[in-house]
C-alpha cells in the first residue's frame, strides 16, 4: 500500500457496503456475507432480450438493495471497490475466457453533474483493478432520458432507452464485458450491447452487482 492509499484509508476508512461497518481491509463483513441475498448456481446467469446473458451475484433485496441504494444515491462512491470486485469475480466464474474488454453502461452529462460520479464506471475501474487491466470508454448516453427506476412497464422500459446510446471508442472485433449496476428487465443492457454490436463488437456479455426477480429467461 503506497502513502496515498494510508492517507486515504485514514481519511475514509474502508466500510463493508452493506452495513456500513469500518472493515481494516475493506471488503463485505462476515455478518453480511451470512446474510445477504445471494443468487442460486442455477440462478447467477439468465438470459436477457436478444439471446444476451447477464450474471448477477446478488438479488436486488434487502441488505443488497440498500448497499447499492447507499452507492448510487447517498454519494457513498467508496463503496464501488467492494461492489465492483463483487461482479469481478462473478464474471469470472460465469465468463471465463469470454471477454478481453471491459466496459460500463454510462449515465448522461446531466446526471453525471449532479451526482459526481458514474456509479457503474465506478464499478468496472474496481473490477479491472483485480485484473490489471483498465475498463475501455466505448459508450455515451446522449439523452438524458427518465430514471429507468421509475418506469415499471418493461414495454415503456424498452422504449425510454432506443435511441439514447451512441458509441465512443473503438468497439470493432472486440469481445466486451458489459457493466452495470443493476438489471431490472435488461432493457438498458440490451440496448447498449445491440449498440455496441451495430459497431462491430465480436461479442457481449453483461455483469451486474444485482437483480430483480422474475425478469429473465432460464
Amino acid at each position: 500500500m503506497n502513502l496515498l492509499d494510508r492517507i486515504l484509508d485514514l481519511l475514509f476508512p474502508p466500510k463493508c457496503p452493506f452495513c456500513g461497518r469500518v472493515r481494516e481491509h475493506g471488503g463485505i463483513c462476515p455478518e453480511c456475507e451470512k446474510t445477504l441475498p445471494w443468487t442460486a448456481e442455477n440462478e447467477v446467469c439468465r438470459e436477457l432480450p436478444g439471446a444476451l446473458r447477464c450474471a448477477a451475484p446478488l438479488w436486488y433485496e434487502e441488505l443488497a438493495r440498500e448497499g447499492i441504494l447507499r452507492f448510487k444515491f447517498q454519494g457513498a462512491s467508496a463503496l464501488a471497490t467492494a461492489l465492483g470486485e463483487l461482479a469481478a469475480r462473478c464474471a469470472a466464474e460465469q465468463f471465463p475466457g469470454e471477454f478481453d474488454t471491459v466496459t460500463w453502461v454510462p449515465v448522461s452529462k446531466k446526471r453525471l453533474r449532479k451526482r459526481g460520479y458514474d456509479q457503474a464506471e465506478l464499478l468496472a475501474r474496481a473490477a479491472c483493478r483485480l485484473w490489471d487491466t483498465e475498463p475501455v470508454c466505448l459508450l455515451h448516453k446522449t439523452v438524458d432520458n427518465p430514471a429507468q427506476s421509475g418506469i415499471s412497464d418493461a414495454a415503456a422500459r424498452r422504449a425510454n432507452v432506443l435511441g439514447v446510446y451512441e458509441v465512443c471508442g473503438d468497439a470493432a472485433g472486440k469481445r466486451v464485458l458489459l457493466m452495470d449496476d443493476i438489471c431490472t428487465t435488461g432493457a438498458t443492457l440490451s440496448e447498449c450491447a445491440q449498440v455496441l454490436k451495430d459497431a462491430g463488437a465480436e461479442s457481449v456479455v453483461c455483469v451486474a452487482v444485482s437483480k430483480t426477480r422474475g425478469t429473465f429467461k432460464k
